[in-house]
């Protein structure tokens, strides 16, 4: 994990998922290293509800491809998101929470903090 990127609680950036294995890079944190377009920078902890509404977008997470190494999620799972993909889900009711300390600091650029806050399952420090 690189401790240099940030979180949005302004701290090193924590891992989301090794089971499953997430990132854009794969290594199990929400960098946002400058070739991913789609920004996956939020870690969330996965719900039916999101799922169904990011299949009906045709972006289907539940489906393993085992040619890309792909697994498949289910709720529960923690996974990276792309910022706008959270973002529309959360304009549309249907965000899932969030895991602030591996949320990475630039979503911040396209979500307002409040939105993350008020769907974090980890509380913010006082």
């Amino acid at each position: 994990m690189n401790h240099e990127q940030k979180n949005i609680l302004n701290e090193s950036l924590e891992v989301c998922s090794y089971q499953p294995l997430t990132g854009f890079l794969r290594e199990g944190d929400c960098q946002m290293p400058s070739g991913d377009v789609g920004r996956h920078g939020v870690c969330a902890q996965l719900t039916q509800e999101f799922l169904d509404f990011t299949r009906s977008r045709g972006n289907d997470l539940t489906t393993s491809d085992p040619i890309s190494g792909f697994p498949g999620l289910k709720p529960g799972d923690r996974w990276c998101l792309c910022a706008d993909r959270w973002k529309e889900a959360h304009d549309n009711g249907v965000a899932p929470p969030v895991i602030q300390a591996a949320t990475h600091a630039d979503v911040l650029r396209q979500i307002p903090i409040g939105h993350l806050r008020n769907n974090a399952l980890d509380a913010a420090p006082d």
